[in-house]
């Protein structure tokens, strides 16, 4: 279902109505063994992202309660996506993600765990690099401009700005685990507000 949802995406937003735009694709990491993170205020970036670095396939974490409706569930299984439980985070939570990222596929966190604008000031929750830390995986940031509404989708101009990846694996053997999770946490966010600027400064120049 991925496949065929996705290479229908591509052909509609990537060659038909050319409403998406890649920049920094050569930042993807050639082994699909990565953490994938974006910018979130609406469904849009999810679609947009798999669509960017398709033909590679995203496993995405969604919130449980997505996955209530039986049908819609596996739908949403379908497409590799898996349910997380935000309220309650525990150690079975990173075992799905850090499973799949040893059987080196990619898994998509979107950093701030819910739809909000980057300039309210929300810092950057630990999932994604304690998951990437513990697969000892690579963080891949990305950043998002355009339409929010689904018929944006093919009617709008998106852009989506893949940053360089954050390593997980040179860390020096001295920092402490916390340690380790602050810097990437920070490093995440200071290459995820990059991105976003320039992004802001791109689409205001050429407008």
């Amino acid at each position: 279902m991925y496949k065929f949802i996705s290479g229908l995406l591509e052909l509609i937003i990537l060659k038909i109505s050319k409403s998406l735009e890649v920049q920094g694709k050569e930042n993807i990491p050639q082994l699909h063994r990565y953490v994938v993170t974006c910018t979130h205020e609406s469904y849009n970036e999810v679609i947009m992202l798999g669509t960017a670095i398709y033909p590679n396939q995203i496993h995405y974490m969604a919130k449980k309660e997505l996955f209530n409706n039986k049908w819609f569930g596996k739908f949403l299984s379908s497409l590799n996506a898996f349910p997380v439980d935000r309220e309650n985070p525990g150690p079975s939570t990173l075992k799905k993600p850090i499973k799949l990222l040893k059987e080196n596929k990619t898994v998509g966190i979107f950093p701030t765990g819910h739809r909000m604008k980057y300039d309210e000031g929300a810092p950057m929750k630990r999932g994604a690099v304690t998951i990437a830390l513990m697969a000892q995986a690579p963080i891949l940031p990305a950043a998002y401009v355009g339409p929010k509404k689904i018929k944006g989708l093919v009617t709008g101009k998106a852009i989506i700005k893949f940053g360089e990846p954050i390593e997980t694996k040179n860390l020096p053997k001295t920092m402490k685990r916390n340690e380790k999770l602050e810097y990437l946490t920070k490093e995440l966010e200071r290459k995820t507000i990059q991105l976003q600027s320039e992004l802001n400064d791109y689409v205001k120049n050429n407008n």
